[in-house]
């Protein structure tokens, strides 16, 4: 079974993106929303959160986890990756893995065909403050100016189920902000935190006109099937089996889930 973790509702959108990209595996999907938004905690938090909840995940079976939260990804993955899962395979001798979400979206933005100029990168302030997209961005293409804004409040106001005119406001504000400190408009744009999709038709319409935004759902499943194909440990089963757990969610974020979702989403407590 692959498990997919996230803060919150987020990781929905790329957990969606997942299943249609591979609709016969097995998935479980994780949602720390009693602890959300992770953008605004210490550094510290966010690697314990992070290694807690993937330990849930290993204890439902799960071989292979990918980490849908931008914050947890350039946070905690790296040392996760070098540090804490070598040890748990040494201990139990079980192969396992987490792989996260900023490297396949930045392949995206930076790929064949992809413009010259300035990438805009929205995200929380934790990610913001790591540098990982510039960073990663200007190891593949250092042509390409690389501008940031952090969104402090918006992550938990999704989560939190905020009326669409706070969110619109909140989305213009923001992309006002860029767009000041930069001095003119982006060629593409990255929404680095996995609520923001949710609300990406307030970001285009924010933004000038033909600014391209990269779906960071849809990249991270094109890469996902690639590491598959690579790593045939991590088969699995193909029972197309589902499961949800959260730690705990506000009832008032689930019209905008469940509207997200095409349906209702059967979350079971963690």
């Amino acid at each position: 079974m692959i498990g997919v973790f996230d803060s919150g509702f987020g990781g929905l959108t790329v957990h969606r993106a997942l299943i249609a990209a591979l609709p016969g595996r097995d998935f479980m999907y994780l949602g720390d929303n009693r602890n959300a938004p992770y953008g605004i905690r210490p550094p510290i938090d966010v690697l314990n959160l992070t290694c807690a909840a993937l330990e849930r995940l290993f204890a439902e079976n799960c071989t292979l986890a990918v980490v849908a939260c931008n914050t947890a990804s350039t946070v905690a993955l790296r040392w996760i990756q070098q540090q804490w899962l070598p040890v748990r395979r040494r201990e139990d001798g079980i192969a396992r893995n987490a792989i996260g979400i900023v490297v396949p979206t930045v392949e995206a933005a930076t790929g064949i065909g992809s413009e010259r100029g300035t990438i805009a990168v929205f995200a929380t302030r934790r990610t913001v403050e790591s540098d990982c997209y510039p960073i990663e961005i200007r190891k593949r293409r250092p042509d390409i100016t690389v501008v940031q804004q952090a969104c402090p409040e918006l992550a938990g106001s999704i989560e939190r189920g905020a009326p669409r005119e706070e969110l619109s406001a909140l989305v213009k504000r923001y992309v006002g902000e860029l767009l000041n400190a930069a001095g003119r408009a982006p060629e593409c744009v990255i929404l680095g935190c996995t609520h923001y999709p949710l609300v990406a038709d307030l970001f285009a319409a924010a933004l000038p006109s033909g600014v391209r935004m990269i779906h960071q759902p849809e990249a991270t499943a094109g890469a996902l099937k690639v590491y598959l194909e690579r790593h045939p440990e991590y088969d699995g089963s193909h029972d197309g089996r589902r499961k949800f757990l959260s730690t705990g969610f506000s009832r008032e974020a689930l019209p905008l889930i469940e509207k997200f979702w095409g349906g209702q989403v059967p979350f079971v407590q963690a």
